[in-house]
């Protein structure tokens, strides 16, 4: 009893010390689990609300729409458990100018189903649900009414249209008409969209002109009211995916077996399939419009037949009666009466020349029968002319069939398509890596702080140990005083820090996520086996600490334990055989130098661990000017143009005409621009991942003009990037990167992701979905987006020959046609106001897509949920440094209280005695300082590696103002803990602090 009771006496007096460690292990744990907690709870409330909704696993479309047989032969897929076909169509309205919106059909399948945030969801024909962006941005509100413009549909769902007659339709074959929605529109409900979360009245982590939607806003209706049987898409829930978490690569495991399924035989056989009804369809239709035709010709001679043939009986009876009567002269003239009476009662009869000639004589005396014949005739030559055009058209329009028809494409998407998810996706998974990285140094810190004060307690009781042994007490009885100090201050500084990790940081971090997404039933949750494996970590090497501690002094005797510990010897330092400094430092300055340099135990674990300290402080603030100077850096730097715009391949020569007719432009670049895929290439058939993979990264492919691959480096900076070890890069002169025909220069974005270099062999995926396997020549300095930059004639080598793989889905050199530069890289006069307010009134313009300032995307850019997560790493690195400057002070403190003593006998004052134990600290911190920003400038340039995030590039820079914030704020934490430590000093009693152990 007597051993608890000076155990715990023991414990009261060391209270200090156990704070310390319970705060470090505090901060530690909360730093571990808090990151973790945030992005598992946000992970977790998505996942349940996109089971809840139906978000589609899979998603299919077809460049030619999709019919009830590809809706058929996709149930039929091994591993679809639903499949929901879409109606979709793109609609314009006035709203302070031209904006588009895509009508969206409310699936009746339990897919995609849009999650009700105000009012009610539509049900009959001419209501819809809008987003709460379009509500914000319109200043409608439920009860508004809205009437929308269909727009023409595309080419794509219309190729045989001109088969059609004057009829208008647009019909794909015989049954299939493209989806219409009603005009007349009534706004019952403000709805989520699941395919896209962010928040419209919070920030935007980040802008890209690259976007997945194509339009301004989605209005949702119900069925009643849409007409037309072909589908813009169709939607796939597959088995066991609900019950995986969508973030986790199981989910992608088990979607990419379906995708997979999918890409084979089924997309192959449905694609031929679905272009044969479109071939059939208009065979149909060429068939019936011969048959049409042939009626109304065979009608029309008819019907000329006739009038020919009653003109012909005139005539006839004309000739009739003139022979009959010169057959009745030439009687009368006769002999005798009975000869003129037999040629009287019978009709002459002509040869047929003779009749002929008498009709051509008749007609000819006549006018009337004149001008009857030469229409008739006119009407047979007119009725021939237009029987041998229309056949030779419907001839033309057979053998211009099957050319007029494209390829039928599809695109297999996953999740991993919708921005929305990505960003969601990517923005967290950053968060994650850093909250993986920066519990290893609080860990680190923790067992060097806990080595230090377990190992000063120990040496104080180093006495009362020899005691205890020498009483029979066996060395882990009295061992166990210090692991369970150490293991109590561990377990109540967990505590706190699961509290602090699991509710104080999610909460924190929770916010600033709902201001960039709108994550409905979010709420926050304990992982019981992560935050108990965590505070597991930090027992482990705290008592590993003490342990070790405890071992170094029980190895000794009890008669060695029980003697006072001998003074550590001093020595002659480095800086006494400087004899022109040694012989200039006074007295008090020598003996502080002797004991920093004597005690170096305690030089190391203070030096390192304000190091420590100081350097996360430095990383933090490197991420924050990391991130702050991307956009900058980018638009600014890297890409030299002020402007890009972008049209639909049929407005290319409008778009072009009319930014030229502007007078705004200095100089241009007429350019392709597709979104693609980049896949690294493995071996065999070169297509080692599906997109959204590990694998893969969305890109964006940029053909350039063969006659100008010289104007690409006026446009964008062009900088050989070469890849070093732990994520670091090097970069190459301006000027010394060319395009050429040999290969693809590939962004340093994508590259980093997908551990690319120059040489390597990868497969690109352009526009039409065509792939082939291309070579990288080089790797460029991009740090936004993902940029490929293609010459024309490697694009034609690429996608349009016959050598290239995949070839059942690429043109042949024979059909292939000359590239259509859909878009503009331009520079601009005027300030970076004007250029923005041009590309903002460029994109009023119905021939141009896209418009981007990048004067704008500089000033625009930000990643505020990188800027919130800095904030909380810096300010959790400062907690730490204020912990482990007040434990080592207070253990420098300790281990000298008889030689302050002294000082004081001697006649020091307090503020003296101040001075002479916080100058050394203060030098020890300098020291520490000195040596951790550099670490941190080390440890940040690391950050790329950990922060690998799709279509950014984090090139890491830190500002001088940085350096100087860390060292500042690691002095002034060292000051503050003066103010702690001066009492203790004032407080020790030299009569007490001076008697002998004996």
């Amino acid at each position: 009893m007597a051993f608890v009771k000076d155990m715990l006496r023991m414990w009261a007096h060391s209270w200090k010390r156990f704070i310390s460690i319970a705060m470090i292990t505090l901060l530690g744990v909360a730093v571990l689990t808090g990151i973790y907690a945030g992005c598992r709870d946000a992970f977790r409330s998505t996942d349940r609300f996109f089971d809840a909704q139906g978000l589609h696993d899979v998603q299919v479309l077809s460049t030619a729409g999709l019919s009830n047989g590809d809706i058929a032969a996709l149930r039929k897929v091994n591993g679809v458990a639903k499949v929901q076909a879409e109606r979709s169509q793109e609609v314009t309205f006035d709203l302070d100018g031209r904006k588009s919106a895509t009508m969206q059909e409310i699936g009746t399948n339990g897919i995609d189903q849009p999650y009700l945030q105000e009012g009610r969801m539509p049900k009959k024909a001419g209501e819809i649900a809008v987003t709460r962006k379009f509500i914000r941005d319109s200043g409608k509100r439920i009860g508004s009414r809205l009437t929308v413009t269909p727009e023409s549909a595309s080419s794509d769902t219309s190729d045989t249209n001109d088969t059609n007659g004057a009829d208008g339709t647009n019909e794909t074959n015989g049954t299939d008409e493209a989806p219409s929605f009603p005009t007349k529109l009534t706004i019952v409900g403000v709805v989520l969209d699941p395919q896209n979360l962010s928040n419209p009245d919070g920030y935007s982590a980040m802008t890209s002109f690259r976007s997945t939607a194509t339009t301004d806003y989605t209005f949702f209706a119900p069925s009643d009211g849409v007409t037309g049987t072909l589908y813009t898409s169709a939607t796939l829930l597959v088995k066991g995916a609900a019950a995986e978490s969508t973030f986790d690569e199981s989910y992608e495991n088990t979607v990419k077996q379906v995708t997979d399924r999918i890409d084979g035989p089924v997309k192959t056989d449905r694609q031929k399939a679905r272009r044969q009804e479109l071939l059939d369809a208009g065979n149909k239709k060429i068939a019936d419009a011969r048959a049409e035709a042939d009626k109304k010709f065979a009608d029309a001679q008819s019907q000329i037949d006739a009038n020919r043939q009653q003109f012909n009986q005139q005539v006839d009876q004309i000739v009739s009666m003139q022979a009959g009567a010169a057959a009745a002269g030439a009687a009368a003239n006769g002999a005798n009466a009975g000869a003129a009476a037999a040629a009287g009662a019978t009709t002459p009869q002509l040869d047929e020349t003779t009749r002929e000639t008498m009709r051509e004589t008749i007609i000819a005396a006549s006018p009337e029968l004149t001008q009857a014949k030469q229409q008739l005739d006119q009407a047979q030559s007119q009725l021939n002319e237009q029987k041998a055009s229309t056949e030779q058209t419907l001839k033309t329009k057979e053998n211009e069939l099957k050319t007029s028809i494209p390829q039928v494409r599809w695109y297999v998407q996953d999740r991993q398509s919708l921005g929305g998810f990505s960003a969601l996706k990517s923005d967290l998974d950053s968060i994650q890596s850093l909250g993986n990285a920066f519990p290893i140094v609080f860990l680190l810190v923790a067992v060097m702080m806990s080595l230090t004060a377990m190992a000063r307690m120990v040496e104080e009781d180093r006495s009362l140990i020899g005691t205890y042994v020498g009483l029979g007490y066996g060395r882990l009885a009295v061992a166990s005083r210090y692991l369970l100090f150490a293991l109590l201050a561990c377990l109540i500084g967990g505590g706190l820090g699961l509290i602090a990790g699991f509710l104080g940081i999610p909460a924190f971090l929770l916010v600033v996520l709902q201001g960039m997404y709108v994550m409905p039933g979010l709420r926050l949750e304990y992982d019981w086996l992560y935050g108990s494996l965590g505070i597991a970590l930090f027992v482990v090497g705290v008592l590993a600490a003490t342990i070790y501690a405890c071992v170094q002094e029980m190895r000794q005797t009890p008669a060695a334990l029980m003697r006072p510990k001998a003074p550590r010897a001093g020595s002659r330092i480095l800086l006494e055989r400087i004899r022109p400094v040694w012989n200039r430092i006074g007295f008090l300055g020598k003996v502080t130098a002797r004991n920093i340099f004597r005690f170096k135990s305690r030089l190391i674990m203070t030096v390192g661990g304000v190091a420590g300290c100081t350097a996360l402080i430095v990383c933090g603030l490197a991420i924050n000017d990391t991130v702050a100077d991307l956009g900058i850096k980018q638009y600014r730097d890297i890409y030299q143009y002020d402007l890009m715009v972008v049209s639909d391949d049929s407005d290319a020569s409008a778009m072009r005409t009319k930014v030229a007719s502007d007078g705004r432009v200095t100089s241009s670049l007429d350019v392709r621009i597709e979104s693609g895929d980049l896949t690294v290439a493995g071996s065999g058939d070169g297509d080692s991942g599906k997109a959204g993979s590990s694998g893969s990264e969305s890109i964006q492919l940029v053909a350039v003009p063969e006659k100008h691959l010289s104007d690409l480096g006026e446009m964008v900076t062009l900088q050989p990037v070469s890849f070093g070890m732990l994520g670091t890069s090097g970069v190459g002169k301006t000027g010394s990167l060319k395009l050429d025909d040999d290969g693809v220069i590939v962004a340093q974005s994508a590259a980093s992701a997908l551990g690319v270099k120059a040489g390597s062999k990868v497969r690109l995926t352009n526009g039409d979905g065509v792939q082939a396997t291309a070579k990288v020549s080089a790797v460029n300095r991009n740090l936004i987006g993902s940029d490929v930059y293609v010459s024309e004639t490697y694009y034609a080598k690429l996608f349009d020959s016959k050598d290239a793989k995949n070839t059942k889905n690429s043109k042949s050199s024979e059909d292939s046609e000359a590239l259509t530069w859909n878009a503009m890289l331009a520079k601009l006069s005027g300030s970076d106001t004007s250029q923005t307010d041009y590309a903002e009134s460029l994109e009023e313009d119905s021939s141009v897509m896209k418009a981007v300032s990048c004067a704008h995307m500089a000033d625009s850019f930000k990643f505020d949920l990188m800027g919130a997560v800095v904030a909380l790493i810096v300010a959790l690195a400062g907690g730490l440094a204020l912990v482990v400057l007040f434990t080592l002070a207070n253990t420098n403190v300790s281990e000298r209280v008889r030689e302050m003593a002294t000082l004081k006998v001697l006649g020091f004052f307090d503020r003296e005695v101040h001075h002479y134990v916080n100058r050394e600290m203060m030098i020890l911190t300098v020291m520490g300082v000195i040596l951790g920003l550099p670490l941190g400038r080390l440890v940040g340039g690391m950050l790329t590696m950990a922060l690998n995030m799709p279509s950014l590039y984090f090139e890491v820079e830190v500002k001088p103002l940085s350096y100087v914030i860390a060292a500042v704020a690691t002095m002034a934490f060292a000051l503050l803990v003066q103010l702690f430590v001066n009492p203790v000093l004032d407080r020790i009693d030299p009569i007490s602090s001076l008697k002998s152990v004996e």
